[in-house]
């Protein structure tokens, strides 16, 4: 019997060890999560080298963890403190607001209606503060081969619409899936292709461009790829899409336990150019390179 209770005891002193250890992570560190595709991880990581330089805070990285809806959930449940969403995503996507079409397109700014009604919002519903705009936008690109562009003449989205009968188009489930994506797009711009859009990894979209499986994919206007395959991202000349500027998200939670953090955020407002993006993606994408050296040389680059 003896035996027995030394144990419990053990056992509970081991718990409780673990516990108190689980609770010091809680209280001093932090974690960055992002979605699946290069410009995310790019994005995390320089969120998160930049607070471990500023605060000296334990950073854990969650990288690729999924799609919009399930890393906005893993941010609601707690498994990660931020993340960078982009506005024009948050508003259609994730809390399925309308867009305002008229003043949607308007230039990056805190005032800007876009990244104000997302703000708001997100404080509203779902205690999430949306920490100033990193400086660019990654908005949908509609993006066709160099050498159609040239030989049809083609430079905008409406002038598409007499070879979207003979076009095959190749997109992402979550841009098939969203408001603000595939069905909404064709309506607005009255495109009838050929047959039912193809739904590829995000990472293979370009290649299937270049090699003639489709002939047009929704890509996205920042991916360094788009230069270096000769191809040619269509003027959304009707303004459907709202902007999407990137914008980092962080749990008010989190920053009660870490005020400095907000501080920290806001060094890094209007940092980022869209060339800045394009050549830190193109620099993991097209060369290979390992995000945490682009990251270093970028912030190096800014003094940040």
């Amino acid at each position: 019997m003896y035996l027995k209770l030394l144990r419990n005891v053990c056992l509970l002193s081991v718990l409780s060890m673990v516990c108190l250890i689980l609770a010091c992570k809680e209280r001093h560190g932090i974690v960055i999560g992002s979605k699946f595709f290069t410009e995310q991880v790019i994005l995390a990581e320089l969120l998160a080298q930049h607070i471990e330089a500023r605060t000296g805070m334990p950073v854990e990285r969650k990288t690729n963890l999924g799609g919009t809806l399930l890393v906005h959930k893993a941010l609601l449940a707690g498994q990660i403190d931020l993340y960078v969403e982009y506005t024009g995503t948050a508003l259609t996507a994730v809390l399925n607001e309308p867009v305002d079409r008229a003043s949607a397109a308007a230039v990056n700014s805190l005032s800007n209606p876009v990244y104000q009604r997302v703000k708001q919002f997100y404080a509203e519903r779902f205690n999430l503060e949306v920490s100033e705009p990193l400086g660019f936008e990654n908005t949908f690109a509609m993006v066709i081969r160099g050498e159609d562009a040239k030989n049809l003449h083609v430079r905008m989205i409406s002038d598409i619409v007499r070879y979207a009968p003979r076009w095959r188009v190749g997109v992402g489930y979550e841009f098939l899936e969203r408001p603000d994506g595939f069905r909404g797009w064709t309506d607005f711009y009255d495109l009838h292709f050929v047959e039912t859009p193809r739904v590829m990894d995000l990472g293979l979209i370009y290649r299937a461009l270049v090699d003639r499986q489709v002939d047009l994919v929704a890509g996205n206007s920042t991916d360094g790829l788009i230069d270096a395959l000769n191809l040619v991202a269509l003027e959304d000349d009707r303004h459907y899409f709202p902007r999407y500027d990137a914008v980092p998200v962080i749990r008010k939670s989190t920053l009660d336990r870490l005020p400095q953090l907000r501080a920290v955020l806001s060094e890094l407002g209007g940092k980022i150019s869209e060339s800045d993006i394009r050549k830190m993606n193109y620099a993991v994408d097209v060369l290979h390179r390992d995000a945490v050296e682009v990251v270093r040389e970028f912030r190096s680059s800014k003094g940040l």
